[in-house]
């Protein structure tokens, strides 16, 4: 832009395409920029008045770090043209944005669009016709096929156990469940007879045979330094839900219950260290918005005397921030499908407020603010045990359930799946899964004959 061009520009004052503002913000900067981005391009201009007159900005404004903040600061990555005039003596500087092709843009957790000369935040409609409009984009990792067999590869149960899911919660309704076909169609992770990458990893038994990333590592170290001994170390594959309560079963078998006695009354109460709801949604953030096409990505889960730190690769959604984390957002997925389904299982809510469903299990529990750390290629969450403890039990408190304890007094020597259930008097075999086997295996009381082959007809 020469200097005519923008003389020319001044006078037809502000409007859809222009913005002319005397001060620089660099909030307001990032929001003027994106509605740009999401409408049809402008130009923002500092240093001069509502009349076009130029009024100067100081010399201590740096055009290459505005375009470096507003390039942080949006998402996704805008292209930018920055540059610096001189008017009568004045300082004027001109952000040239053109319309954006990765719709939507998002700053600060909003998107936000030009409308009557203004930048103003988008309706939910808007941003659904900007979702629609950039449909051709390349298709998302998730949507992509798998390569896993239906018949050899499918976990079965896991899909007939999320149909009664959804049925018993009741966010969807399918129309017919007889089949895993149409029960994989319903939750829109399968078509033209093959399975997709989300339903691979979701109700396979053996996703990380195709993409090792699936994998979630977890250990228990002995004291706070990285590069301390310890105590367990697991890796976990398999359905997503199952390694979910494998992983939370992980974290309570390797954490200290807290133990306080209560103003009024002499019994003592025990509570585990870090909130169930919080530790839950936090595992559950961690495997719903993980990038899963990262090769070299995964989770672990890593457990440290005085802190719990769970990792997940992909850095935080498109417009969100640590910042907004802590007071809520518009829920922006990267894998949309794989949240549906947690979604319908009623693990997570789609409104974005899990984060401040942490703060607030947390501040309950007296514990120290949590922490999201968004940076190389990852997103940390962490937990962080009481300043001041009550009182922490030197060792694991196991969590034995009365079901447990019938399940260790029948057991004797190797028994298979069909003999425990017989000798309990049990006939639903996904009770006796979740309320027996599982937990049982969880606390280290039992373990498989064959561990590499949890399915395998010679288990015991």
């Amino acid at each position: 832009m020469i200097d005519k061009k923008l003389i020319r520009l001044l006078s037809l004052g502000e409007g859809q395409t222009i913005e002319l503002k005397t001060a620089f913000r660099a909030d307001s900067a990032s929001r003027e920029v994106c509605a740009f981005l999401n409408s049809s391009g402008g130009y923002l201009v500092y240093g001069v008045d509502e009349a076009g007159k130029a009024v100067g900005i100081p010399e201590r404004l740096d055009p290459a770090k505005i375009e470096a903040d507003l390039r942080d600061k949006i998402s996704p990555k805008p292209f930018l043209s920055i540059q610096d005039f001189d008017i009568d003596g004045k300082r004027v500087i001109v952000i040239e944005t053109p319309a954006g092709k990765d719709l939507p843009y998002a700053t600060a957790g909003s998107v936000y669009v030009r409308a009557g000369g203004r930048a103003e935040k988008a309706d939910i409609e808007t941003i659904r016709d900007m979702i629609v409009r950039v449909q051709g984009e390349p298709v998302r990792w998730e949507r992509r096929f798998s390569d896993a067999s239906l018949e050899n590869d499918l976990d079965r149960d896991e899909v007939f156990k999320t149909a009664e899911e959804v049925k018993r919660f009741g966010r969807a309704r399918f129309e017919r469940t007889e089949r895993v076909e149409d029960i994989l169609k319903n939750l829109a992770v399968y078509d033209y007879g093959r399975i997709t990458n989300a339903g691979d990893v979701l109700f396979c038994s053996n996703p990380a045979n195709r993409n090792p990333q699936v994998r979630v590592r977890a250990a228990c170290f002995t004291s706070d330094k990285t590069d301390s001994q310890y105590r367990d170390m697991k890796q976990f594959e398999g359905p997503a839900f199952q390694v979910l309560e494998d992983v939370y079963a992980f974290v309570v078998r390797n954490t200290p219950m807290r133990s306080a006695f209560p103003s009024k009354g002499l019994a003592r109460e025990d509570r585990p260290l870090y909130p169930e709801k919080a530790l839950r949604e936090g595992l559950i953030n961690a495997f719903v918005h993980r990038d899963y096409a990262d090769f070299s990505g995964g989770i672990s889960v890593q457990l440290y005397p005085q802190r719990l730190e769970i990792w997940n690769s992909g850095e935080l959604p498109e417009g969100v921030t640590e910042q907004s984390l802590l007071k809520g957002h518009i829920s922006i997925l990267r894998n949309p499908d794989i949240a549906n389904v947690f979604y319908l299982r009623s693990l997570m809510e789609k409104q974005g407020r899990g984060t401040v469903l942490i703060q607030k299990e947390c501040s309950a529990e007296k514990l120290p603010a949590p922490e999201w750390h968004s940076a190389n290629g990852g997103v940390t969450l962490i937990f962080r045990t009481p300043q001041v403890t009550p009182q922490v039990t030197p060792q694991v408190t196991p969590q034995v359930t009365p079901q447990v304890e019938s399940l260790l007094a029948i057991l004797k020597g190797e028994m298979s799946r069909g003999e425990l259930q017989s000798a309990l008097g049990l006939k639903d075999r996904n009770s006796f899964r979740e309320l027996y086997l599982a937990p049982a295996l969880a606390l280290g009381l039992v373990e498989r004959t064959v561990p590499d082959k949890p399915k395998s007809r010679l288990q015991k």
